[in-house]
């Protein structure tokens, strides 16, 4: 059997030359996952002294994956009492220091990034806290230093 040496040849040659004119591929560049706080049921009600407040990030992830996710670290930190929202408001505005604040801080969370992956951050509200408004101050800050956050009002009061 007599087997034509242009069509094999074509037939090898062919995936070589195809590959040769591709674009080289560039880095792959992840697409941003975003983090911010929280749902509205981790501070739409009052806590008590001795309980914990459990942060829930709100993940955005984007609609194409890709690559490897920045390294995030998530903070939560919750300071007071203040007898009013509009202490608290008017602190966090640039008034100098007020005696007598706490701050309970939640540890690091450095989530891995995947599309399922549900963050949360717990801060124990220590047993002796004073009744009163706190501000939750929330931040995520991304490997390149960028920096968001948000801050929310949590009402701690009295044990029966």
């Amino acid at each position: 059997m007599n087997v034509p040496r242009v069509p094999l040849l074509a037939c090898l040659v062919m995936p070589f030359l195809a590959a040769c004119g591709a674009e080289p591929a560039g880095p792959v560049t992840a697409a941003s996952v975003t983090y911010s706080c929280c749902e509205a049921r981790d501070v739409d009600r009052p806590y008590q002294p001795g309980q914990t407040l459990t942060v829930h990030w709100t993940v955005e992830s984007p609609e194409e994956p890709g690559g490897t996710p920045p390294e995030v670290e998530l903070t939560a930190r919750l300071t007071g009492p203040f007898a009013t929202v509009g202490d608290l408001k008017a602190a966090t505005e640039g008034t100098p220091n007020v005696p007598g604040l706490v701050t309970f801080a939640a540890a690091p969370v450095r989530p891995s990034g995947t599309p399922d992956e549900r963050p949360i951050s717990t801060i124990v509200i220590a047993a002796d806290a004073k009744p009163g408004y706190y501000n939750l101050v929330t931040s995520s800050v991304g490997d390149d230093n960028t920096a968001s956050g948000g801050e929310s009002v949590v009402r701690v009061v009295p044990r029966p």
